[in-house]
């Protein structure tokens, strides 16, 4: 019967009374995994079924039900959260199916078949998350032995999973391996296993080199296209320098060392992935200086208010001064009719301005001040501005022009008293009463300049 028959008459089988197996989702050499369904506990599930070749005797299919079994041990030996889970083991049809949680994801060699190799950043994520399922099952006495990128499952949620212990090696239970047989992929197998020798953990960190230089070169480091002259390859010639690693040729050669001895260990492999991990990337811009703190202080450029809205808003916003508001003084118009009758206001005796702080101009802040009425839009300063201003003191006019008409009067007393005094030289009659007369016009001109 073909694997198409086999395959169509198992999908929909109730395997156990619990698990319904539907599609397919790989096949491999020795067995086939099936999506299904726990109908139990009603979660999705993989289930891996052990297939055996044709004509094979029965000490070999003893041999692969052991393997299996085994790799069921392991998994579930092993904590850490890029291992899979093993569910259950159940026997059907004299073999066993192994119930497993389920990866929804492609496998890294079907990534970088499919996308290209991957970023050297990412490579390092990869390559720290299988170092430490490899540091978990080394802790637990288990060796991988097929450290490669098709057993290297990436979740759609990123998660990653080093899954296949079949051919895993478990120290204290005997080997099942035929003498003189090495199973694996050759582009992975370290050295001292090509070699016929007992291998340990850093066989296995020899692979993850491997896998490190597939990630980003697209290609294994030894990869001849026959199992014999890889081999060859991976035991004397050199690795070839890689293209594309970045930061990370540093751990693959440390970890592609021929002698387990000189080899990187898990502590130094995992200092260089994460260091790469950190390691800024070239081709990327520089990252700005500006810090992206919501909170930090930062200096902005504030865009330029256009020339009408500046002159609007200077209107709309009275000119306000600490001190008291003092006349200004402008160069005096051109000659008029009423220049003359500007300069006698303009300065008095003693060169006293006849103009005073106008009284709605208190110090900002004062107790005095008047409440602010609506801003009103200030005149441009000048001649005409002075002009408003005599205009606006119209009390101050009238004083002016009392004391100017008192002065005029004052100069007709005089002259009539010059008058008099000429005619009545002859005695002191006619003085007297014009005396007090005099005083007092005096005073009343006093009084009134003294207001101004």
């Amino acid at each position: 019967m073909s694997d198409a028959e086999q395959t169509q008459g198992t999908t929909g089988r109730l395997l156990a009374g619990r698990y319904r197996l539907g599609d397919v989702l790989g096949r491999g050499g020795m067995g086939t995994v099936w999506r299904a369904t726990d109908e139990t506990l009603g979660r999705v599930v993989a289930v891996k079924e052990l297939r055996f070749p044709a004509n094979i005797d029965e000490d070999e299919k003893r041999r692969l039900i052991t393997r299996t079994l085994r790799e069921a041990k392991a998994i579930a030996r092993i904590r850490s959260a890029g291992a899979v889970t093993v569910y259950d083991v159940v026997h059907e049809d004299d073999r066993p199916w192994i119930v497993m949680e389920l990866i929804e994801g492609r496998s890294l060699a079907d990534v970088i078949r499919e996308d290209g190799p991957l970023k050297w950043r990412r490579a390092a994520e990869v390559g720290l998350a299988v170092l430490d399922v490899l540091r978990a099952a080394h802790l637990q006495g288990i060796l991988h032995r097929d450290v490669k990128p098709s057993n290297v499952l990436i979740a759609d949620d990123g998660r990653v999973v080093l899954t296949d212990f079949g051919i895993a090696q478990v120290e204290g239970d005997p080997s099942v391996t035929s003498t003189g047989m090495l199973v694996g992929a050759p582009s992975y197998i370290s050295p001292e296993r090509a070699r016929g020798q007992k291998p340990g953990p850093p066989a296995d960190l020899w692979s993850l080199g491997g896998l490190l230089y597939a990630a980003v070169e697209g290609a294994p480091p030894y990869d001849k296209g026959s199992a014999i002259a890889t081999l060859t390859a991976v035991m004397t010639e050199p690795l070839g320098p890689p293209k594309n690693a970045g930061p990370l040729e540093g751990v693959m050669y440390g970890l592609l060392a021929k002698d387990p001895q000189k080899r990187l260990d898990e502590a130094g492999a995992r200092a260089l992935l994460t260091e790469a991990v950190n390691a800024p990337d070239e081709r990327l811009p520089a990252p700005s200086r500006t810090s992206a703190d919501p909170e930090a202080t930062q200096a902005i450029a504030v865009p330029k208010v256009p020339e009408k809205a500046d002159k609007a808003e200077k209107a709309d916003k009275p000119v306000r001064s600490a001190k008291p508001a003092k006349p200004v003084r402008t160069e005096r118009p051109p000659a008029s009719a009423s220049a003359p009758r500007k300069q006698s206001l303009e300065k008095t005796e003693g060169g006293r301005s006849a103009f005073r702080p106008l009284r709605d101009a208190a110090p900002s802040g004062s107790a005095s001040a008047r409440p602010e009425a609506e801003p009103q839009p200030q005149p441009p300063l000048g001649g005409a501005y002075t002009e408003t201003l005599v205009r606006m003191r119209v009390p101050a006019q009238r004083r002016v022009l009392l004391a100017v008409v008192a002065v005029v009067v004052l100069a007709v007393i005089g002259t009539v008293i010059a008058l008099l005094v000429h005619r009545g030289s002859s005695g002191d009659e006619g003085l007297r009463p014009l005396v007090p007369v005099r005083a007092s016009v005096a005073s009343v001109v006093s009084d009134d300049l003294s207001g101004i």
